[in-house]
């Protein structure tokens, strides 16, 4: 694990000694950092304050206020909700509510056991399917809470079963 660390570390310090002093590089450095990484970790921040000059507390405020951004790892398993009309009108929000009560999270949150992350989508664009979740990019469509509880502890289970 820490040799991947110190792979991933690498790739990141490669984009920052590309940086060149021009203004207007503190987006596309902490986008190579969550590229890198997954997210924007403290050592990032701190990395990048060093390079650029810019306070470690400057580009904190710069992470946190733009919603691409993410200071703690997503889990395991990503679990999208789409959100766009189609899916708001057949009912998304019950859907919402189920995740809720089978896993503990929230929009932005993850598992304490890092198994899964809850992101909202503006659209998935399955209209047609609405409403849809997709859960590592495999898409569920015409989702009533029932079917969501079985497909969420099925997903559990494999979870699982794969630590």
């Amino acid at each position: 694990m820490a040799e991947q660390h110190s792979e991933e570390f690498k790739r990141f310090n490669v984009d920052l000694w590309k940086y060149d002093g021009h203004a207007g590089a503190l987006i596309p450095l902490l986008q190579s950092a969550q590229d890198t990484y997954g997210y924007v970790p403290e050592k990032a921040i701190h990395s990048i304050s060093h390079i650029t000059g810019i306070p470690a507390a400057e580009i904190y405020g710069v992470v946190t206020f733009y919603a691409q951004f993410r200071t703690k790892p997503l889990g395991r398993n990503i679990i999208r909700v789409c959100n766009g009309t189609a899916c708001h009108v057949n009912g998304v929000k019950t859907l919402y509510g189920t995740i809720q009560d089978e896993l503990g999270i929230n929009y932005e949150e993850t598992t304490d056991d890092g198994a899964f992350s809850l992101l909202s989508v503006a659209c998935l664009g399955c209209c047609s399917l609405a409403p849809v979740i997709t859960i590592n990019g495999e898409v569920f469509g015409r989702l009533t809470a029932a079917k969501l509880r079985k497909i969420l502890r099925d997903a559990r289970r494999r979870a699982k079963e794969t630590v």
